[in-house]
């Protein structure tokens, strides 16, 4: 039914993601990708801590332990992010899209994604998680660089320059490729939800999208050329260390174990 349309709770979380995606957005266009698509990860601790106290849902030891592990990657990345952006104007943008090799990471995107939608995916699909989560984090090569192109090609379309009918025309084409690649994305989630656990898709498709998103905006934005040896490590550490809080927070939620059960003594029986 409808009933819920006049919820003023579901409005309030309707409205509350909006505003999230809108800050998401516009993330992009302030601060490197390598440091933003990381720390989205972040509202799975938050939302976990939430949820114990509003709907009263059980986190464990090993969920609070992911949590903490979460925020202390989330400062790491935060310490060893690149401090500047590598593309800030339509011009810049437009060259990094015709380089050649981005052009080729492109095609070979699309080589995957065609294997893996049109023969891959009918036959194993429902067998083999990663194949979905494959379709969904490489759609997400378009996804985000589509996302940060917006907001750049969007700050010229509004000035009176020969540049602004460009940046239109970008702009309508980027957001052409978010749209579809959205729906994609959509279409392929609800098929794996369809057949695999939630907690363990979420996972590992949290450590695959931020993976191939980060190589692809590698690839376009080069924010990495800036990044010393020890700022890279540390962003490594921080990533990974992000990666294993997730693990335990989605995979190991519904294990009943707490800190009182290490006092409890072994019974041995013959």
């Amino acid at each position: 039914g409808t009933s819920y349309l006049t919820d003023i709770v579901w409005w309030s979380g309707t409205i509350a993601m909006a505003l999230g995606q809108i800050g998401n957005f516009l993330a992009y266009t302030a601060v490197p990708t390598v440091l933003v698509t990381p720390l989205g990860a972040l509202g799975v601790p938050f939302g976990s801590i939430l949820a114990s106290y509003l709907l009263k849902e059980k986190l464990n030891i090993l969920g609070k332990l992911g949590c903490l592990l979460s925020c202390a990657g989330s400062v790491v990345l935060i310490i060893h992010s690149p401090k500047s952006e590598s593309v800030t104007t339509q011009a810049e943008l437009e060259e990094k899209l015709t380089n050649p090799v981005f052009v080729g990471y492109l095609c070979i995107v699309l080589l995957m994604l065609l294997l893996l939608i049109f023969w891959i995916a009918p036959a194993h699909g429902p067998t083999n998680i990663m194949v979905y989560i494959s379709i969904c984090s490489l759609l997400g090569s378009f996804t985000v660089p589509s996302t940060k192109g917006i907001g750049l090609a969007a700050q010229d379309i509004f000035h009176n320059n020969p540049s602004s009918q460009r940046a239109l025309y970008l702009c309508l084409v980027l957001l052409a490729v978010l749209g579809c690649s959205i729906i994609i994305q959509f279409r392929y989630i609800n098929k794996a939800l369809e057949c695999f656990d939630s907690s363990v898709f979420g996972a590992i498709y949290y450590v695959v999208f931020t993976t191939l998103v980060l190589l692809a905006s590698a690839i376009l934005f080069r924010e990495w050329s800036n990044v010393g040896v020890v700022d890279f490590l540390g962003m490594a550490c921080g990533f990974t260390t992000v990666s294993i809080g997730i693990v335990l927070i989605q995979v190991f939620k519904e294990f009943n174990f707490s800190i009182g059960d290490l006092n409890k003594p072994n019974v041995k029986t013959d």
